[in-house]
């Protein structure tokens, strides 16, 4: 819940991290379904701090598109629904542009041009935001998006479910210099392939007597170290293209968003790399997925093109960044 577009009224989630864990990564049914139970209830505690509940709401703003299209439909059909019953306007908001418009809601004066990071479990992209509504993808990944590698290592390290946290506290005890893990530096792109691969050649190559029958590592330490090495690897190559994407454009301002910007090896590489910008991450809560961010996205996208006509359609393949 939003006043003027960036003060956070309230802004609850509802996870789904211990529903997807023992199957080590998100099932689209088992996700929609818990959306469709969450729902209700989550609206209903979104409005509380207004007085007025449903009468103080102005417009609605809903995800759709990209993202798996049972969870799509559910929120857009319920947020949709809603409007028609109220008679509010609505707008449907891209997933990509909300963790975009998270970092305006952290940086109170921050406002386009900029260079935006974007890094979550199913994108990797570096886009120029020109001003509000017109943004250019300058880069991409050519296969694994940054979180799923992380989900992935993780999974093969023998850690939970999700990865990111799970390498990030591993790491924090391992000796990143242990395991030489190559980077990869492409042209306008990124790729994460060929560090997983890696990781996985690397723990082959321990031997018989340190890798379970499962094929994780035994051994604690080579454990920690492996995170650590894979993690350095990780955020070099995502700080090594945002570098190519500031060459290119000349910009002064940088933004870190999604939920892989959570991870505090990577925002204090960012910070220090380039410690002559402007420099904005969001505060955890704003890194993963949240309603403010689509919130704030919604309210540009109402002040420039109004409402959207009801009975809009989702697109899980959407790649809107504003």
């Amino acid at each position: 819940m939003l006043r003027d577009g960036r003060e956070v009224l309230s802004s609850v989630i509802s996870s789904q991290i211990a529903l997807h864990a023992e199957h080590g990564g998100v099932v689209p049914e088992l996700a929609a379904r818990a959306h469709l139970e969450a729902i209700a209830p989550v609206v209903d505690a979104a409005l509380r701090p207004l007085p007025g509940g449903w009468d103080d709401v102005d417009a609605l703003a809903v995800t759709r598109g990209p993202g798996l299209v049972g969870c799509l439909l559910v929120g857009a059909l319920y947020a949709q629904g809603a409007a028609a019953a109220r008679g509010l306007p609505i707008v449907g908001v891209s997933h990509l542009a909300g963790h975009v418009y998270s970092a305006w809601l952290a940086g109170r004066h921050f406002e386009p041009p900029l260079l935006a990071l974007v890094v979550s479990g199913g994108h990797t992209d570096c886009i120029e935001l020109r001003e509000h509504g017109v943004a250019e993808r300058l880069a991409s990944t050519r296969d694994d998006a940054a979180g799923e590698a992380f989900d992935k290592v993780a999974r093969m390290l023998g850690l939970e479910y999700p990865g990111g946290p799970a390498i990030q506290r591993e790491a924090e005890s391992g000796d990143p210099d242990r395991f030489p893990l190559p980077r990869t530096h492409l042209d306008s792109a990124f790729s994460f392939s060929g560090l997983k691969t890696a990781v996985r050649y690397a723990i082959r190559d321990l031997g018989p007597d340190m890798v379970g029958a499962d094929g994780v590592p035994r051994d604690a330490g080579a454990v920690s170290a492996m995170a650590a090495s894979f993690q350095r690897a990780a955020v070099d190559q995502l700080v090594w293209g945002l570098e190519q994407a500031v060459e290119r454009t000349g910009a002064e301002q940088i933004a870190v968003v999604g939920g892989v910007a959570a991870n505090a090896a990577l925002r204090s590489a960012v910070t220090e790399r380039f410690s002559g910008l402007t420099v904005v991450i969001p505060p955890l809560a704003l890194c993963t997925d949240n309603a403010a961010m689509i919130g704030a996205a919604g309210w540009h996208r109402l002040q420039r093109l109004g409402p959207d006509v009801h009975g809009f359609a989702v697109d899980p393949s959407l790649a809107e960044f504003a």
